[in-house]
């Protein structure tokens, strides 16, 4: 009987097969601006996902196949017109970083070797480039529900003395503080960390969806009044849903006057701090105890890949550390290089996040992809000006980044949602583009994201004409059917 093995019994053929799908993973970035947004997974293919566990393997060449009759059948955001959510577009250097990272299989969790250094190499350039001070530490994380996460568990600890990290929460009832624009995930973080999601408070947002900072300050008022324990306030960088950006100066002063924890949630809009012309807008952010951002956002660093930096790296490294006598720290050989990466978070096992965001600066370096993210604003200030400028269509929201909220207002009534909802439906289906719906001022929004260095303005061009064309044909065809 052979020796069990998964290396390639004969390397020649996997070699050829490998070369065969990077060329297919490369075609595919490169034409990334043709056919259509979004393809639906065809029935005979998800049926073919329901196959029985394999029992024996297939030949690298059949494997190879199966990766790329895959490739057509994403979520879309690679194309110019995928406007949905906030997705980054990726990049063709990013297949170069996974390929390393797939032969170095490198576990980030700790040790000393070569992939820990450039994680170091990674957080250093981000404490610079969000200004937090050199005594600062952070983790490369999955994205920003993670970073979240390690977040706020850092200022609840430090507000309840590290004691419940054994004891739990006990006899204290914690609040926080967010924008009603802010993001789903902090009130998730509240429930993983026992505080309840009931207890961040919601926060009321003025006119261009900021939050209300006279009603913070009443909020957190009346719960001091009932014995419940404030312990931090969440600044949002670039809200989801409009991409408005809290007051983080003024929270700054608030949390400081109030012995606050500072959280900014910059998941996409923290790194535009990258460019001159919007950093001004993110005044305060340097001031933050705690930022979580992406990568894989408004960067295009292939998913995923988020950022924590917190601002006391002394109060990050209480809130995690602890190790069992099996890793125990050494001050030479492979266990060497303390503290580890896991005791700045909850993961011993973590993949080799840190390099494809280390190829991605160095390939681009920081004046390109601040280029990109102002090309994005311009092209969101362009498409709000085709909106005033069209009879049928209304604007919704002020564009304060790269996100435009509006919809098709020919039809006035109870009717004009569902007219949206179809209208966004059609364009998915068709291939057409994908933007995404959300609710502004009890009213349903097409909300275009462009977070995407490959958009042009014809692509904005033809969705205001798509829309515009969609919506008349729905309403003509219902005035048929009702007559």
């Amino acid at each position: 009987m052979s020796k069990a093995t998964l290396d390639p019994v004969n390397w020649s053929e996997f070699r050829s097969a490998a070369h065969k799908m990077l060329d297919a993973a490369l075609d595919k970035m490169e034409s990334a601006g043709e056919g259509r947004v979004w393809t639906p997974l065809p029935d005979g293919m998800k049926a073919a996902l329901q196959s029985d566990l394999p029992i024996t393997g297939i030949s690298a060449e059949e494997l190879c196949r199966k990766l790329e009759d895959l490739l057509p059948y994403g979520v879309g955001n690679t194309h110019p017109r995928f406007f949905g959510w906030v997705h980054g577009a990726g990049n063709p250097g990013g297949i170069l970083a996974e390929i390393t990272g797939a032969a170095m299989n490198a576990n980030l969790g700790g040790r000393d070797h070569g992939a820990i250094y450039v994680e170091k190499q990674v957080l250093e350039w981000c404490r610079q480039m969000m200004g937090f001070p050199e005594d600062s530490s952070g983790l490369i994380v999955s994205g920003t529900s993670m970073a979240t996460i390690i977040a706020l568990k850092a200022a609840r600890d430090q507000r309840l003395g590290f004691e419940c990290r054994k004891k739990g929460v006990g006899r204290f009832v914690l609040v926080g503080y967010a924008s009603a624009q802010a993001h789903s995930c902090l009130g998730r973080a509240f429930d993983l960390l026992g505080i309840g999601s009931d207890s961040l408070r919601k926060i009321p947002c003025d006119a261009n969806f900021r939050m209300d900072l006279g009603a913070l300050k009443k909020a957190i008022e009346k719960d001091r009044a009932q014995g419940k324990t404030p312990f931090v306030v969440i600044g949002t960088a670039g809200s989801v849903n409009v991409g408005a950006i809290d007051d983080l100066e003024t929270l700054s002063d608030i949390a400081a006057l109030e012995n606050l924890w500072l959280h900014v949630d910059g998941a996409f809009g923290a790194t535009a701090i990258l460019s001159s012309e919007i950093r001004d807008r993110l005044a305060g952010i340097e001031r933050a105890d705690s930022l979580a951002f992406d990568f894989h956002k408004w960067l295009h660093v292939n998913y995923d890949a988020g950022c924590v930096l917190v601002r006391s790296g002394e109060v990050h490294l209480k809130t995690f550390s602890g190790r069992p006598e099996y890793l125990l720290e050494a001050g030479q050989g492979l266990a060497a290089g303390n503290p580890w990466p896991v005791d700045y978070g909850p993961e011993l096992s973590r993949g080799f996040r840190a390099l494809k965001i280390w190829t991605h600066f160095l390939e681009h370096g920081t004046d390109k992809l601040a280029q990109a993210i102002e090309e994005n604003c311009l092209q969101a200030s362009y498409l709000k000006k085709k909106i005033q400028d069209s009879s049928t269509l209304e604007l919704l929201a002020p564009v304060t980044l790269n996100i435009v909220c509006f919809r098709h207002d020919s039809e006035n009534g109870k009717n004009v949602d569902e007219l949206n909802k179809e209208i966004v439906i059609t364009l998915q289906e068709k291939g057409i583009a994908a933007p995404s719906t959300t609710i502004l001022n009890g009213k349903l929004a097409i909300r275009v994201n462009i977070t995407n260095h490959r958009t042009e303005l014809r692509d904005l061009d033809l969705l205001v004409e798509e829309v515009e064309k969609i919506g008349s044909t729905l309403i003509s065809n219902k005035s048929c059917k009702v007559g």
